[in-house]
């Protein structure tokens, strides 16, 4: 059975620690794998490696758990959602992280190679943010707007033709992307560019973070990435889906209430039920003091009764 999508959450300035009230406030629960139960285990390694959206908040899960557990190693490593999709795939990992849904064909593949099904855990939500550059008159966008941007066939190649006019009098708009193997690049592809194929001649990012700092150095970029890497030199857009209808701040009451367009969960897959010390660590990112650490780091956490797993047979 597989779970239909759930709007992600919020990320704030880093280092913001948002109310555990929040914790309270999200979705209901929904059926799928059992939750992961705490195990001993002795001295081993747990390799987890996918999504950037996630890196940051993957590597302050595996330093706070050396208290927990110290005879446990958590090696994390980013290079894109379908990066660590395809090591999970191939069995090379234990735990992969991505900012989309897994594909029917990537759970048929991970089935012929391993004889297992994926089991996906939501570990918290975020917030695709449209960036520009802070002194950039622009306040909000469209979803047609940015198809010109961005897909192929788009007409929108200068500020002036979204009636914008930037101090300096810069007028080409430097499109900044990511990489083909980022779950943020096909989540947006898919959500906002409703499956066209991306136009040439982008700056394609490796991370989220160099997507954020290329606009904010850049006076006639735009680019998209999670609304956690924010900084005083860019500015996030109020986005609707067309034209007429109302433009929504990626704020954490418009993600909640589902007000804004352009949310996701993310999640960590594993090659069936975890076991071991792999379940005994996905079970602490699903407990308060895993989820309090989601919240410190920008994102929104997941409800305590929202805490399971999802088995995603292929169709």
């Amino acid at each position: 059975m597989r779970v239909s999508p759930t709007p992600a959450g919020w990320r704030g300035q880093p280092g913001r620690l948002l109310p555990l009230l929040l914790l309270a406030a999200l979705g209901a629960a929904a059926p799928g794998c059992s939750r992961p139960s705490a195990a001993s285990h002795g001295h081993l390694t747990i390799q987890n490696k996918g999504s950037d959206t996630i890196v940051n908040l993957a590597q302050a899960w595996a330093e706070a758990y050396k208290k927990v557990a110290p005879d446990v190693s958590i090696e994390v490593s980013g290079g894109g959602s379908g990066v660590g999709l395809a090591a999970l795939i191939k069995g090379t990992i234990d735990i992969a992280n991505s900012s989309r849904d897994i594909k029917p064909s990537e759970v048929e593949e991970a089935k012929r190679s391993t004889g297992k099904e994926p089991c996906d855990f939501i570990v918290g939500y975020d917030a695709l943010a449209i960036y520009v550059h802070k002194d950039n008159p622009l306040e909000e966008i469209t979803f047609e707007q940015l198809a010109g941007i961005y897909a192929e066939g788009g007409t929108l190649t200068h500020w002036s033709d979204l009636g914008v006019s930037l101090p300096g009098g810069r007028n080409k708009i430097i499109r900044v992307s990511r990489q083909s193997s980022s779950g943020t690049y096909e989540f947006f592809r898919e959500r906002v560019l409703h499956n066209r194929d991306f136009k040439l001649g982008s700056n394609d990012m490796n991370g989220s973070k160099e997507v954020v700092d290329l606009v904010g150095n850049t006076p006639g970029a735009i680019g998209y990435s999670g609304m956690g890497y924010a900084n005083p030199r860019v500015k996030m857009l109020r986005v609707a889906v067309r034209a007429g209808s109302p433009a929504v701040a990626p704020t954490v009451e418009n993600t909640l209430s589902k007000a804004y367009p352009i949310a996701r969960s993310l999640h960590m897959f594993t090659l069936g039920q975890p076991e071991g010390a792999t379940k005994a660590y996905l079970d602490w990112i699903l407990s308060d003091a895993g989820q309090e650490i989601v919240a410190q780091c920008g994102f929104v956490p997941v409800a305590p009764n929202h805490r399971t797993g999802q088995a995603r047979p292929a169709p």
